[in-house]
């Protein structure tokens, strides 16, 4: 039997029973709410004109986080609270200040933008708790937010202007009290349009729903699938959302590894691996996306869709992460480099998903880094993306880690030039050989991202970027570390 949708927005619980489980929030708040301050600029999570914020309740306490209605399906506000930008007006009328320093600041041109804007720093300024945010946190916080008119400046401006105006107060307790009565037990069970949406609460109900529906669709941040439905206008089948397991969000230290579980958002993820790894990982954290993305993806997801031009996986596999994979029949785990067998293939049985990645902490002699090469600096795809670990004793290489995306069918290591190092001095010389055999470890495609031979050139360059970094000689590397430190 089918169950309502529940979720609070604009002071009351909304009950959702017709909606089809693929309708986008961003169409059931335009549509059947007929609240039109959020727009539709791309439909696929780019330009921000769409953004919203979600309150959840974890752990008792209600974490407030920016994503893009435009992919977000509608199902998924189960128990959750939605913000839009009709909730900023204030009791007696007055603009938030958020809103009233984009009128300040002229932040303001054509206007169709300015609502997702206002969005993301409403929740910045939410989660400052009246923290004046620095330039690197507002660059961060509008990430996702494109104006096609060019009016960033005024937009940053308002940015800081926002926390000298007088503090409006946001009662999370209040909010929690009411996410509270919302939450359910057990297994969400919604059916309509002829489509069939189930949310399991628990790892146990997750296993025997993947094990009775091995066809079903899996969904987490939907910043992929969301696309599916809105560019490819696929249909989803039954779909099993897995974003309310609590179990997969977990991320703890076991031993000598960081152990990530495959529903813990890329941001919360990236968050904890900075924490042991800053200079490597910084700068990839902030490239990754944009904050929304992040908010609202996972890493398990990201891993589990194995596209050859992913970001995490080339250094996850250099590092040596396992990943843990969970059915009926218990868990397996094997190598991250393993789980690829082909161009979107990956060993997985029916009725398996993706449980956790264990990714190992830092050791020591290991010298690891992580580079992201793209046409812009902030959310694009990837043309190359590097990673490399080297266990070095003095200047003797005794293991040899590489591996790139973008340069093959998969997330691939360079067999080759691995062997060739492996023994060997870390020497110029010997790192102009290794170069050269990058050309026989890959075969890259031109697309319109780079031509194969910009990606062959610039993969051997990154090679050589590596070894200036880690040459017994090389300078101290602080820009990743005061990228961390501006986060920080």
């Amino acid at each position: 039997m089918s169950e309502a949708i529940r979720f609070y927005y604009r002071g009351a619980v909304q009950e959702v029973r017709n909606a089809a489980p693929t309708q986008t929030v961003l169409q059931h708040l335009r549509e059947d709410l007929h609240c039109t301050g959020t727009k539709e600029g791309c439909a696929e999570g780019d330009c921000g004109a769409c953004m919203v914020v979600v309150g959840s309740l974890v752990n008792g306490q209600v974490e407030m986080k920016a994503v893009n209605a435009c992919i977000q399906l509608t199902p998924t506000l189960d128990g959750k609270a939605l913000f839009s930008v009709e909730d900023l007006q204030q009791p007696d009328g007055a603009l938030h200040p958020v809103q009233q320093a984009m009128v300040e600041c002229h932040g303001s041109q054509c206007g169709f933008c300015t609502p997702g804007f206002v969005m993301s720093l409403w929740g910045m300024y939410l989660n400052k708790h009246g923290v004046a945010p620095t330039r690197c946190e507002i660059d961060d916080s509008l990430s996702g937010n494109l104006c096609r008119c060019t009016g960033y400046r005024p937009i940053i401006a308002a940015a800081k202007r926002m926390g000298e105006l007088p503090l409006v107060s946001f009662d999370r307790a209040a909010l929690a009290a009411h996410l509270q009565a919302l939450q359910r037990d057990s297994l969400l069970t919604y059916i309509a349009d002829g489509q069939q949406f189930y949310a399991p609460r628990t790892l146990d109900e997750l296993v025997q729903l993947r094990a009775d529906k091995p066809q079903a669709c899996l969904l987490a941040g939907s910043t992929d699938v969301g696309l599916w439905v809105t560019k490819q206008m696929r249909d989803l089948g039954e779909i099993i959302y897995i974003g309310n397991v609590a179990a997969l969000k977990t991320i703890a230290i076991a031993g000598d590894q960081l152990q990530i579980g495959a529903g813990a958002s890329l941001n919360d993820a990236y968050a904890a691996l900075c924490q042991h790894y800053p200079e490597q990982l910084s700068e990839l954290w902030q490239r990754f996306a944009s904050l929304p993305i992040r908010n609202a993806g996972t890493l398990g997801g990201n891993v589990a869709n194995g596209s050859p031009i992913g970001d995490s996986m080339p250094w996850l596999i250099v590092l040596g992460t396992q990943i843990v994979l969970r059915g009926a029949n218990g868990q397996r785990i094997m190598p991250l480099e393993d789980f690829y067998l082909g161009y979107q293939k990956k060993d997985l049985l029916p009725g398996e998903f993706v449980e956790a990645l264990h990714v190992p902490l830092p050791r020591a002699g290991v010298h690891f880094r992580t580079y992201k090469l793209a046409k812009r600096f902030d959310q694009d795809i990837s043309a190359v993306c590097a990673a490399f670990a080297f266990r070095l004793d003095g200047e003797q290489i005794l293991d040899a880690r590489i591996a790139f995306g973008g340069m093959a069918a998969t997330p691939q290591r360079a067999a080759q030039t691995e062997a060739f190092l492996h023994g060997q001095v870390w020497s110029e010389e010997n790192l102009v050989i290794a170069m050269r055999l990058l050309a026989d470890d890959y075969a890259p495609l031109s697309d319109m991202r780079a031509s194969n031979t910009y990606r062959m050139v610039t993969a051997q360059n990154l090679l050589r970027r590596f070894w200036l970094e880690t040459r017994p000689d090389a300078p101290l590397s602080s820009t990743a570390v005061n990228a961390y430190a501006c986060r920080a």
